[in-house]
């Protein structure tokens, strides 16, 4: 998520929670070119100068998932901003780029529903080097799909043309979510006490973060994108790396409707060390199973690629989740009922604890 007046990249755009400490994968982050330090230090300095741009009618802003806005009448619109990051460039060099504008959706959309809130419209942006109208046709397609799979309106964009300051074939997009929920609905840590239990949502691969890491680690050495991979059943890395990020919506909606969910995190950069503490009030932390569910043969592939241990990636990656909720332990059998009903696939992986951070076990 990009809160109002976070900087871009593909770090997290929070300050960063209490967390365990994420290891070398971080690290290797790093050298990639995203400094995660960094980004948390420029948020918090981002909060003061954004807190002198406010008004009455905010309530949340710059750290959560979303922004929130009070309409009265009990209602709160809540907005988010994102990009896909350098998952572009990946589409770019594949010459395939249907499907990032999902990607674009989803990151904003997952984050907005994390207040329990249902996404109303999305807003997009591309900027090109040059309009090449198949191509942006292809872009924005993806990006109705995104709106279509989260339940949203498309409202409408600006296309870009930048010629002189960006190289042949290259584009950049960002994207704009706005949903309501009703102030009694809102789920947050603030719903969240010792002994809830954590449902993650699985994710459909890498999603849309990491990948300056994953570029650096998979597509150096004259590896190709087209190249099959025997890890992957056969599967090209483009196939695997280009995966639309999954879009969480409809079950998490599900859990607010049945008064089930009571807070909730989209694991995005920063991994689960720096995500999951964003849906757990001060003083309570998370322990987490592992062995709860297995990720997908691609996070081995960059593991080993990248001379790292797999547990390395929980502070950069999903890791196979891609958003965690929040329920109350006397629920997880109505919780994990409704989610499937919803079309989800949730695997109870956690519970919160006394204490702070998150522990992997």
């Amino acid at each position: 998520m990009t809160p109002a007046g976070a900087v871009p990249g593909n770090g997290p755009h929070i300050e960063p929670g209490e967390a365990s400490e994420p290891g070398a994968g971080v690290a290797s982050y790093r050298r990639s070119g995203v400094d995660l330090d960094a980004a948390g230090a420029a948020v918090r300095r981002i909060r003061e100068v954004a807190r002198s741009a406010s008004r009455p009618e905010v309530i949340a802003a710059v750290g959560g998932f979303a922004g929130l806005v009070d309409l009265g009448d009990g209602r709160l619109l809540a907005a988010a901003t994102d990009g896909v990051g350098t998952k572009l460039e990946v589409a770019r060099l594949a010459g395939a780029v249907g499907t990032v504008g999902i990607d674009l959706v989803a990151m904003s959309a997952n984050d907005v529903v994390c207040t329990g809130a249902e996404p109303l419209f999305f807003l997009d942006y591309l900027a090109v080097d040059r309009v090449v109208p198949d191509e942006v046709a292809a872009i924005v397609s993806g990006v109705a799909e995104g709106c279509r799979r989260a339940g949203c309106a498309l409202l409408g964009g600006e296309t870009a043309e930048h010629p002189g300051t960006m190289e042949q074939g290259q584009f950049d997009l960002a994207g704009f979510c706005v949903g309501i929920v009703h102030r009694s609905d809102l789920i947050g840590p603030q719903r969240v006490g010792p002994e809830d239990t954590l449902i993650g949502f699985r994710s459909s691969g890498l999603h849309a973060n990491g990948f300056s890491l994953v570029r650096r680690v998979l597509l150096t050495g004259g590896r190709s994108l087209r190249d099959p991979i025997a890890e992957l059943g056969g599967r090209t890395l483009a196939e695997e790396l280009l995966t639309p990020t999954e879009i969480y919506v409809r079950g998490v909606l599900a859990l607010c409707r049945a008064g089930l969910a009571c807070s909730a995190a989209h694991i995005t950069g920063g991994g689960f060390f720096e995500n999951v503490p964003r849906a757990l009030p001060d003083g309570l932390g998370a322990v987490i199973d592992t062995s709860a569910w297995t990720p997908q043969p691609i996070y081995g592939v960059v593991a080993r690629a990248g001379g790292l241990e797999p547990a390395e990636l929980y502070g950069v990656l999903n890791m196979g989740i891609g958003m965690v909720v929040v329920v109350p332990n006397g629920a997880v059998g109505r919780a994990l009922q409704e989610t499937r009903s919803a079309g989800a696939d949730p695997v109870v992986i956690g519970q919160v604890v006394e204490g702070g951070g998150v522990v992997l076990q």
